[in-house]
């Protein structure tokens, strides 16, 4: 993302988790902080973000960015079931579980650009959502700062299991930036987990894929916020290779998993974005 300006892209997201949460029955992801969280500031974006039927693509969109959200909540539960009581968002943007959170006990890190942490608090204090007392912004630019270091600032305790959720970020990164995270993840005691989603490199993907993925790195591109990295299950899984238990999961998955036996369109249409959970 561009110096000092928040991320468009986290605003998108953010769009359309609200949007789901208005228009999307049953609901997939419940969260009821998605639309206050937006308030007045973003009312008109959110009315006329696209939810029409005859709209596949922003409907099988709003499946990923849902489904990923379920996904990553779906991974920390289990990680907490097993004793872990830190939680670190990478690239957390708009993201509201801190304000959910259920666990409390589970210490949340929110971890992204400052530029993005402070137009959250903003929005967040403009429509008046308190702070929750476990919650601690932790400043960070993946490119040229250093994680742990940010993270040990905010009282981060590296003697425990901790789960962390990568979501939205990997096709933004350089590889050392990725790989840097990865190693630092890595380094964590046994019991930790990470949870991410990645995209595939546009020549695993079909014909016409391919053009939807041209037109949406176009898009991104346009507002800042290029894409850089792609993975195939195989080479990501290379990546990981010091994590055990790896789940990789694609479209047919994602679909029985969260949208089997719905009469809309809200479904995943790509092979390209996938899952993955990883734990040490």
């Amino acid at each position: 993302m561009q110096q000092a300006i928040p991320s468009r892209t986290a605003l998108r997201v953010a769009l359309r988790r609200a949007a789901h949460q208005i228009h999307d029955w049953p609901i997939v992801f419940h969260d009821p902080v998605a639309v206050p969280i937006l308030g007045e500031t973003y009312a008109e974006e959110l009315r006329r973000t696209p939810v029409r039927e005859d709209r596949p693509f922003s409907h099988a969109m709003r499946a990923h960015l849902i489904a990923r959200s379920r996904y990553a909540e779906e991974a920390l539960a289990r990680a907490v079931t097993s004793g872990v009581d830190q939680y670190v968002l990478l690239g957390a943007g708009l993201d509201t579980f801190a304000h959910r959170n259920p666990w409390s006990h589970l210490k949340v890190f929110e971890v992204d650009h400052p530029a993005t942490q402070a137009w959250k608090q903003e929005l967040l204090q403009t429509n008046a959502i308190p702070l929750p007392e476990n919650l601690t912004y932790t400043p960070l630019d993946f490119e040229t700062q250093s994680l742990a270091e940010q993270l040990h600032q905010a009282g981060f305790d590296d003697t425990k299991p901790t789960f962390f959720a990568w979501l939205g970020v990997v096709p933004y990164l350089t590889l050392p930036a990725f790989r840097a995270t990865i190693a630092f993840v890595a380094s964590q005691p046994g019991g930790s987990g990470i949870a991410l989603d990645y995209g595939q490199p546009r020549a695993a993907l079909p014909y016409l894929e391919q053009l939807a993925h041209d037109s949406l790195a176009e898009r991104v591109k346009l507002a800042g916020e290029p894409f850089q990295l792609f993975f195939t299950p195989q080479e990501i899984a290379l990546e990981l290779a010091s994590f055990r238990d790896l789940e990789d999961i694609g479209r047919e998955e994602i679909n029985a998993r969260y949208f089997a036996d719905r009469t809309d369109q809200l479904r995943i249409r790509s092979s390209a974005g996938r899952f993955l959970a990883a734990w040490l």
